[in-house]
């Protein structure tokens, strides 16, 4: 059975014209065209029966795409989200990638490359919730189907950016990621910031994690590649 796909385009022609390319693949999809229906649809789906990914317009009446995002992140619902938007600055990419998106398309686009980005997210999505339920290092408890993490047994309060930064080292102990991985692993490869947005994220993830960030046990400086953990 193929994922259920939510849509949110306040445009109908735009809004149908996505939901039949999608359907033509296979996905099942339900669409609205408004921010306060699109949180109802995400906060009422069973448990383990949720949408798979949403496809997201920032420009909608009332509630718009960028406040989506934040409260569905605030309210750790961790549903891969692929932005559509006129907005093309830097700024704007940026902006829809901090508060919690996983992907920035710009309009206008392909229906082709709408499917291929949908896909990606969804195997990217589908090959983190297949790892083990628990992941353990040192005194590091981080439990992916509750986006949670302890230290020391205490709950430990992250960003949605921060879980995601840990979870995929913990994923994958002792390899060594370069800036530009991390920065396209979390924030897309259409992002174009700085790259020492890495940099502050460890920095703040250090804070939280490590007896004493100044001498980092979990986080490590690989000098002139990146960063690895443990």
């Amino acid at each position: 059975m193929q994922p259920s796909l939510l849509v949110v385009e306040d445009d109908e022609t735009i809004r149908e014209t996505i939901r039949d390319a999608l359907e033509l693949e296979g996905f099942a999809v339900e669409a609205c065209g408004n921010g306060r229906d699109a949180l109802q649809l995400l906060q009422r789906a069973p448990e383990g029966q949720g949408f798979a990914l949403v496809v997201l317009d920032l420009m909608l009446p009332g509630l718009g795409g960028l406040d989506v995002c934040r409260q569905l992140r605030q309210q750790s619902n961790q549903t891969p989200i692929l932005v559509v938007s006129a907005r093309d600055t830097e700024t704007d990419r940026v902006l829809g990638l901090e508060v919690g998106a996983d992907d920035y398309l710009v309009k206008p686009f392909g229906m082709r490359e709408l499917v291929a980005r949908c896909r990606a997210l969804l195997r990217r999505s589908s090959s983190q919730t297949s790892r083990a339920r628990v992941l353990e290092h040192a005194n590091l408890c981080l439990y992916p189907e509750e986006c949670r993490v302890t230290r020391d047994g205490l709950e430990v309060s992250l960003s949605p950016k921060e879980y995601r930064l840990l979870e995929l080292f913990m994923q994958n102990p002792r390899r060594m990621w370069s800036r530009d991985q991390l920065l396209e692993q979390l924030w897309g490869i259409d992002y174009f910031g700085d790259s020492k947005t890495v940099d502050v994220h460890i920095r703040w993830l250090r804070e939280k994690l490590e007896d004493n960030p100044s001498a980092p046990v979990h986080l490590i400086t690989v000098r002139g590649f990146g960063y690895r953990f443990g």
